[in-house]
């Protein structure tokens, strides 16, 4: 336990030093307003539109959690999300002034909603959005379908507002680089990118480069092991090494960085996205220490790893739900839960070995 405590920390300590080296050039060249123009062909259809700075000031806005006016019948989701149980606290008391009751009511952005309603009928109905850099993925849990997919600009705004990785990219985007002069992009975009249903989570990887070598690649989905990827593993390897070969080494300008890409059922490679190498990107089965020192030669196989058995599935990156509502006090009812599932485990753990 203590080696492995005082390993951690090692690693710890290394990522940190790894973020000193981003710069900020690196950091921008991520941004999908930057690289999706130049590999258009080989990604999947996206439509980008820049945001005004009203909605971005709407998505820091720490006031109550109001959605957009729509100026479309078709959107069937509230303007506010509340308990029914406190409306007491929405309504405004009798003298309070104007300037009260304008900072109680919703807002609307008309030109953006109606730019956003024509590229998803031009998207085929149904996209998932994405600003700079990220998704709000933390934030699928409030949505109807517990997934990224919308079909109208509420939808969207209400994944946007309740997302707290955005912060990243509306803040802290340029924490991490050693030549910082900005404190935020100055120009924000809003990316929507077509909605696949049928998209297999196995199929997606991340791709490690290094000196402008493909040094690394890493099974995307690692909470869950598919046994029907074992198989393919040599061959994707060499699809993917080829496809960096062919498409990407000599196309994208950064020396270190990674890049998310998904492989389709007739095995053509479609990129996902672009991120910068450290900071904030994760390793999923590597760690940085050991990719930051891997000096692969040309004709040296790229090592892939995969989730191989159930045994070596790895725990869950982030939680389906805002960290604020994990009450794991004692008596709460997720400290019973993990009480009743240690309990279990060791149950288990004693038959089997009886």
């Amino acid at each position: 336990m203590v080696l492995r405590q005082q390993e951690k920390s090692c690693n710890v300590i290394f990522e940190r030093e790894l973020i000193k080296k981003m710069k900020e050039e690196e950091v921008n060249r991520c941004q999908i307003q930057e690289w999706y123009p130049k590999f258009k062909s080989m990604s999947i259809k996206t439509q980008i539109h820049e945001l005004p700075e009203s909605f971005v000031q709407y998505l820091l806005d720490s006031g109550p959690f109001l959605l957009p006016v729509s100026v479309l019948n078709e959107d069937a989701l509230p303007n506010r999300i509340h308990n029914p149980e406190e409306e007491d606290d929405y309504q405004v008391s009798e003298g309070s002034d104007d300037e009260s009751e304008k900072s109680s009511l919703p807002p609307s952005f008309p030109e953006l909603e109606l730019e956003i309603k024509e590229s998803i009928k031009c998207l085929g109905g149904a996209i998932f959005p994405k600003l700079n850099w990220s998704a709000p993925k933390d934030s699928s849990w409030i949505s109807t379908t517990g997934t990224l997919r919308c079909t109208s600009f509420s939808e969207i705004a209400l994944l946007l507002r309740a997302s707290d990785s955005l912060i990243h990219d509306l803040c802290h985007a340029y924490d991490s680089c050693s030549d910082k002069t900005l404190s935020r992009p100055q120009s924000f975009f809003l990316a929507l990118r077509k909605w696949y249903p049928s998209l297999r989570p196995e199929m997606e990887f991340r791709c490690f480069v290094k000196d402008h070598n493909l040094v690394g690649i890493s099974q995307r989905e690692v909470t869950t092991f598919y046994p029907t990827i074992l198989e393919k593993k040599n061959s994707l390897r060499v699809l993917i090494q080829e496809f960096f070969t062919e498409n990407v080494s000599n196309r994208f300008e950064s020396q270190n960085y990674t890049f998310d890409i998904y492989v389709t059922r007739d095995e053509r490679i479609k990129i996902i996205d672009f991120n910068p190498w450290g900071a904030f990107t994760l390793p999923l089965l590597f760690n940085w220490e050991e990719l930051e020192q891997n000096t692969r030669e040309e004709d040296d196989g790229v090592d892939l790893r995969i989730v191989e058995s159930q045994c070596v599935v790895r725990p869950g990156l982030k939680t389906a739900v805002p960290y604020d509502y994990l009450d794991t006090s004692p008596g709460s009812g997720w400290d019973q839960f993990l009480r009743n599932a240690e309990g279990e485990l060791r149950q288990q753990s004693s038959e089997a070995g009886a």
